[in-house]
């Protein structure tokens, strides 16, 4: 890949915007021996079929034009479903009050993995509470975070 994640974040929020969608977050992994681009999108009235198609049309577009993947991959656009990812720091402030599961890269006081309720975010730290104590994690060390589902 000629471009970071992030780039490819940069490149296509603004198509994906305009047609009326949030660009919730980007992967590039390889899956049964094929690279895989996945784009997650959302929507405040849901997410279906058409709008995946609508979308992955405009970011294929964009990807021809722009070609910043030069091996072979599959483009999946989709839905971040019920254990939507957390990626930029708005989505950990609109979701205070939920449970999530943060992976960090390196150790936070020991260990790199939090199941909790999320309290908000101040500055670029999202404030985590895991069994009545208060973890303070950094934006920049998070690998993963997800919303745990509802059930």
């Amino acid at each position: 890949m000629r471009v970071t994640l992030a780039g490819l974040r940069d490149m296509l929020e603004p198509g994906i915007r305009a047609l009326g969608f949030e660009l919730v977050d980007v992967e590039y992994t390889r899956v049964g021996g094929q690279n895989v681009l996945r784009i997650y999108i959302d929507h405040p009235q849901g997410i279906t079929v058409d709008h995946c198609a609508a979308v992955s049309r405009q970011v294929s577009a964009v990807l021809d034009v722009e070609d910043p993947i030069p091996e072979a991959y599959v483009l999946e656009v989709s839905s971040p479903g019920l254990d939507r990812p957390l990626v930029k720091r708005d989505d950990f402030a609109r979701y205070a009050g939920e449970t999530i599961k943060v992976r960090m890269r390196e150790a936070v006081l020991g260990r790199k993995n939090f199941k909790g309720t999320l309290v908000g975010v101040e500055n670029d730290v999202v404030l985590v509470d895991v069994d009545q104590e208060r973890h303070r994690l950094p934006i920049q060390g998070i690998e993963r975070a997800r919303l745990v589902p509802r059930w």
